[in-house]
């Protein structure tokens, strides 16, 4: 995900945000707290029978200053320190979005439907919930200082902000299942995960580049059936050679083409031909013209053009390989290839490595409870737009799969992953918020057929395989239930080593090497190379008694 999707998570989580403000500053009232209401400037928690106001003054004080009233200090120590800052945090946080994004994104049939689950804590004698959230959002947005949660409150249409507390806590509760039963499964199966000293040697280290000067060609590829224009970077060296397959990225939705620069820089040093493209409709460029409120965040085709572009870009590539004086000419194997997808791009690369769009549980599911989705689940509920209920995507140049923190859940159904043709390795971090794990890569993997390889980054995040360039905009970001917390840049050094390592030895498993490399991919690799910051796990089938513990969360 790239800078842009910042925003769009913030607005995603804006409203969890504001349930768990709400729900520590009603905290407060459970230690007594008692200030005086002030009509329209005034958040009201009501528990049965009985009501406690608190007043927006106050709260915008605490927000200038960092610091709660003195006269809620008594109250307030009952609370842990966290809660505190989350708090302080919260009141703080400003969602740089205008008035006309922000009034279309609460008008989306997702948002829609997010803004009618966090009605029903609204304590209203009406049925205008939705229409009393929505007002508040687009009238807060167009405040000076944009759209805030106190600004939010302070435009409510009504004389009072009253909350329904027994429901408040159900809706914060709800919030990103995926992610919370991912950190149960993982406690569950802590025994299981313990690791074993590894007993073998090991003659090199696959994650040290190569002695190949890594080049980069940059094109720019015009699909006129489509009428898209794709970037393309290619990196190479002169030690590029046909007997190693040309390897293509997809990035993650809102992104660009250079999620995982190092990457493609590492491949290259040791010989291999990268293609990093960019998919127009899903990339930042478009994310942030639909921030302006100048286009849709994605259109539901996107789901079959991006599989489409990494086909056309072959195509093109094909065409290169034969084109005389060409510094490439003769080193393209693009009838074997291999794709590397990260985030919404690891749903490309299991398309193209044979996984089925089945989209009729999809459609049925995403007219339900949203809330408790994961960001990667309600971007997957796009899709519901899509007029048929299968796609079929595979190409067969494709014979090898890298899915990095892939979405899968909704998008391929009961069985679309079953029909992969192509040995695949999926990467999951077990602290990622945007793709839960358990729900997004831990389930489909089980139903992916053999060769296949899960590796489990044990305390990686969303974004920790990201190039360092590409998460500068997470420092300070605040930490929701939706979004924030990324262990990214330096902290995450020893992720990106890893997956250079196992990256390279994948990759050669469709060369001569293919022999020397294997030892990599191994669970024996796996432990030698992890850290105490990041214990890395690697499986080739989920263990039965380990899957039935999948499903018993899953199905709750």
């Amino acid at each position: 995900m790239g800078r842009s999707w910042k925003s769009l998570k913030t607005v995603a989580g804006f409203l969890g945000a504001l349930g768990k403000t709400l729900a520590v500053s009603i905290a407060l009232t459970q230690f007594g707290a008692n200030t005086s209401a002030i009509a329209a400037d005034t958040v009201v928690v009501r528990l049965g029978l009985f009501t406690e106001s608190i007043s927006l003054a106050e709260l915008q004080k605490a927000a200038k200053t960092g610091e709660l009233p003195e006269s809620l200090q008594p109250f307030t120590k009952g609370l842990p320190e966290q809660q505190r800052r989350f708090l302080l945090g919260a009141l703080g946080m400003n969602i740089p979005m205008n008035v006309v994004t922000i009034d279309k994104l609460a008008n989306t049939q997702i948002g829609t439907s997010i803004l009618s689950d966090f009605a029903t804590a609204l304590a209203r004698k009406d049925k205008a919930g939705v229409q009393a959230l929505r007002a508040g959002l687009v009238l807060g947005s167009a405040a000076p200082q944009g759209l805030s949660i106190l600004s939010f409150i302070a435009a409510y249409p009504s004389k009072r902000l009253e909350i329904d507390l027994p429901q408040a806590f159900i809706v914060a509760g709800n919030l990103n299942t995926a992610f919370w039963r991912t950190q149960q499964f993982m406690l569950a199966i802590a025994p299981q995960l313990d690791p074993k000293t590894p007993q073998i040697h090991f003659t090199f280290d696959p994650s040290q580049p190569g002695n190949a000067e890594v080049k980069i060609l940059n094109l720019s590829l015009n699909d006129q059936k489509r009428d898209r224009k794709i970037p393309v970077d290619i990196y190479w060296s002169t030690a590029a050679t046909p007997d190693k397959p040309i390897i293509v990225f997809s990035h993650g939705f809102a992104s660009v083409r250079t999620d995982l620069r190092y990457l493609a820089e590492h491949l290259a040093s040791h010989g291999y031909v990268v293609a990093a493209l960019e998919h127009p409709g899903s990339n930042g460029e478009n994310t942030n013209l639909a921030l302006q409120g100048k286009t849709r965040v994605m259109k539901p085709q996107e789901f079959l053009y991006r599989p489409q572009d990494i086909s056309f870009v072959l195509d093109e590539l094909e065409k290169l390989n034969q084109t005389a004086n060409n510094p490439l000419q003769g080193k393209l194997t693009t009838n074997k290839a291999m794709v590397v997808g990260y985030s919404f791009g690891g749903a490309t690369a299991l398309a193209l490595a044979g996984a089925e769009l089945q989209l009729e549980h999809l459609k049925e599911r995403c007219k339900k409870n949203l809330t408790i989705l994961s960001l990667g689940e309600n971007i997957q509920c796009i899709a519901q737009e899509l007029p048929e209920n299968s796609y079929q995507l595979r190409d067969s140049r494709i014979k090898q799969a890298i899915a990095l923190n892939p979405t899968t859940s909704l998008i391929f159904g009961e069985t679309g992953l079953t029909k992969i043709q192509v040995p695949t390795l999926v990467l999951a971090g077990s602290a990622d918020k945007t793709a839960p794990a358990l729900t997004e890569q831990i389930v489909g993997f089980d139903k992916i057929p053999s060769p296949k390889w899960l590796v489990g980054i044990v305390g990686g995040t969303h974004l920790s395989i990201k190039d360092p360039s590409t998460t500068l905009d997470q420092v300070g970001q605040l930490n929701t239930p939706l979004s924030g917390g990324e262990v990214v840049g330096e902290k995450a050094a020893d992720v990106r080593k890893y997956l250079k390592a196992i990256t390279l030895a994948f990759a050669a498993q469709m060369t001569p090497e293919a022999k020397n490399y294997a030892i990599f991919l191994t669970p024996d690799y796996a432990q030698f190379a992890s850290t105490p910051a990041f214990p890395f796990r690697l499986i080739t089938q989920i263990p039965p008694d380990d899957m039935a513990i999948v499903k018993e969360f899953v199905n709750k």
